[in-house]
């Protein structure tokens, strides 16, 4: 495990291509701490010669910025994949392995083999077989510090926003396109009022506990 300092994207990223190390490919999720969706988590191969200067970590971006870096991403990047992991699953295996299995899954769908994996936050998912070889760096703040990874947590937040906006229609009144599904005092207020839909998380406490005392489902 590794611990950068924040602030240089580029450089982090260019001091790793030494020594035969060309493609990168950056690791991150989206949707840990919501009380309903999924967990998204996305991997991305970028060109060495990408210039993207509205990229930085996704939580500190608005929704505007994040929307035209994403745009930006797509056409920058030489390999992109994606990994959706579902509401049930989060409440059969927990949200931590969730979040690594969907990592997992973003990067069977790498059309290009990665010479690196750099991975936000402390644990490394399982790669999949086609890359069992490739070296794997789990980096604390990746998202902050890595442009492959910021990179990640944007088009990874992207996608689960999109998710989310589309619930709102499936289920109405949750205010999902809004909050995406974390516990706001607009959602909890919805959840007292409705009770938990179908993309709920049972195990996340304030669904559960209202499942506990018997409240109606829909």
């Amino acid at each position: 495990m590794v611990r950068r300092s924040a602030g240089d994207l580029y450089g982090n990223d260019r001091r790793l291509r030494t020594g035969g190390i060309v493609r990168i490919a950056g690791v991150d999720e989206a949707g840990r701490g919501p009380l309903a969706g999924p967990v998204v988590a996305a991997a991305v191969i970028l060109r060495p010669d990408a210039g993207l200067p509205g990229v930085a970590d996704s939580k500190v971006l608005s929704q505007r910025r994040r929307e035209r870096a994403f745009a930006e991403i797509l056409h920058q990047a030489e390999a992109v994949g994606l990994g959706i992991v579902d509401r049930e699953r989060i409440d059969r295996a927990n949200i931590l392995q969730a979040a690594l299995e969907a990592m997992t899954f973003a990067l069977c769908g790498l059309r290009s083999r990665p010479d690196l994996v750099l991975v936000d936050g402390p644990r490394p998912p399982r790669l999949p077989e086609k890359f069992r070889t490739v070296p794997v760096m789990p980096v604390i703040r990746g998202d902050a510090t890595s442009l492959c990874v910021a990179a990640a947590s944007v088009v990874a937040k992207c996608v689960r926003d999109s998710i989310m906006r589309g619930y709102e229609r499936t289920f109405p009144g949750y205010g999902f396109a809004v909050h995406k599904g974390y516990g706001t005092a607009v959602h909890l207020a919805a959840l007292r009022r409705m009770g938990p839909c179908p993309i709920h998380r049972r195990s996340f406490a304030p669904v559960r506990e209202l499942l506990e005392a018997d409240h109606p489902m829909q």
